[in-house]
């Protein structure tokens, strides 16, 4: 298994190790339930070394995003950040990434088990581009800290960039820890908000110890990839291989947004059928809620009487909702918020409802 630059880190801290992505990675520290809650109460500290990172430049750096995502990188002012996709011809996805827009290259964060195939597809469809696809993940770190607290416990680090300044899917740079010219951004998969910052691999684990240190009289602490799931769960966030995958396409998936059929984006890969698919939409993502014992898992069969109307995605217990939640393809007619169905779980039944998603935004606290 690969490891980040932080791996003797975890380990030091006691975290649990597991392969994810075929890397080695930190599942959890402490309680799985009271990491999640610690993000949403004070601030948690995420090692995302593990995700790729790629570099597009050139003359056409940008006209090559546009061909093989879906969103449209021309339109992204210089400084903010789009969620996109890469989809076959099919119109299916490949992967889900986001796309930073520099002023003179795109940069680009993809997931860490589909890295080497979204650099072979890039890199595939830039003949006869006048752009170079650089693959970063080795060289840099990508660390994320998320909850209320990040902006105090992160800025007396940061030289050179106001933090509150940056809005949401926005990034700027400054000296962060002593290192000049770093990367940071405003994404989060946690529904709470915070930064990315990006640096030099070696320098990973000294900016980890540094942030943690700042932020211990806040009550910061290292969080695992276990309550980084659940915390993506409860705030309606997708996950490749779960909600996203090649059986599902992202219309269906509610990521419309970020799938640009206007004339002005003009042709990209998987174009024509995710209009044809846009045209008989059959199903759809939506979040479901259970008070029974058994937790929602990937592949439950979710029934209407004798009926199979849907399928779950992803399920948790959710500390924040106080209930068992999960997310499930549900065929049209059957997905309306308050619609009762039961969770077949080998013959086993079990009620549960639809319910829209996001189960969880800081908005409605």
């Amino acid at each position: 298994m690969k490891q980040t630059s932080l791996h003797d880190t975890h380990v030091a801290l006691g975290a649990r190790m597991v392969e994810f992505g075929g890397w080695s990675m930190p599942v959890q520290y402490a309680s799985i339930l009271d990491e999640v809650r610690t993000v949403r109460t004070t601030a948690g500290l995420f090692d995302l070394g593990h995700m790729g990172r790629f570099r597009v430049s050139g003359p056409d750096a940008v006209a090559l995003v546009d061909r093989v995502s879906t969103n449209h990188c021309a339109k992204i002012p210089v400084g903010a950040i789009r969620y996109a996709l890469l989809c076959r011809e099919d119109g299916y996805p490949i992967d889900d990434l986001l796309v930073y827009r520099d002023p003179d290259e795109v940069y680009l964060v993809v997931n860490a088990s589909n890295t080497e195939e979204d650099l072979a597809w890039i890199r595939e469809h830039s003949a006869g581009f006048a752009a170079e696809v650089d693959d970063l993940t080795a060289a840099t770190g990508m660390l994320a800290l998320q909850g209320e607290k990040s902006v105090e416990i992160l800025q007396p680090l940061v030289e050179g960039c106001d933090l509150a300044s940056i809005k949401y899917y926005r990034f700027d740079r400054g000296t962060v820890c002593g290192l000049p010219d770093t990367r940071i951004s405003r994404t989060g998969y946690t529904g709470e908000p915070g930064f990315e910052v990006y640096v030099p691999t070696a320098e990973a684990p000294c900016v980890w110890n540094e942030i943690l240190a700042a932020g211990e009289p806040h009550g910061l602490k290292p969080i695992g990839l276990g309550a980084r799931d659940t915390l993506r769960l409860e705030a309606g966030m997708s996950l490749f291989g779960h909600e996203i995958d090649a059986e599902h396409h992202p219309l269906e998936a509610g990521l419309g947004f970020a799938v640009k059929l206007t004339e002005e984006k003009g042709d990209f890969i998987g174009r024509a059928a995710l209009e044809r698919l846009a045209a008989n939409p059959t199903r759809r993502l939506v979040g479901i809620t259970t008070p029974g014992p058994r937790v929602p898992r990937q592949g439950h069969v979710l029934v209407a009487g004798d009926e199979r109307v849907g399928e779950v995605c992803s399920g948790g217990k959710s500390p924040t909702v106080g209930t068992n939640i999960g997310t499930a393809y549900v065929r049209l007619g059957f997905d309306q918020a308050g619609q009762a169905l039961e969770l077949d779980i080998k013959g086993k039944r079990q009620p549960c409802s639809v319910q829209d998603l996001p189960f969880y935004s800081r908005t409605r606290k």
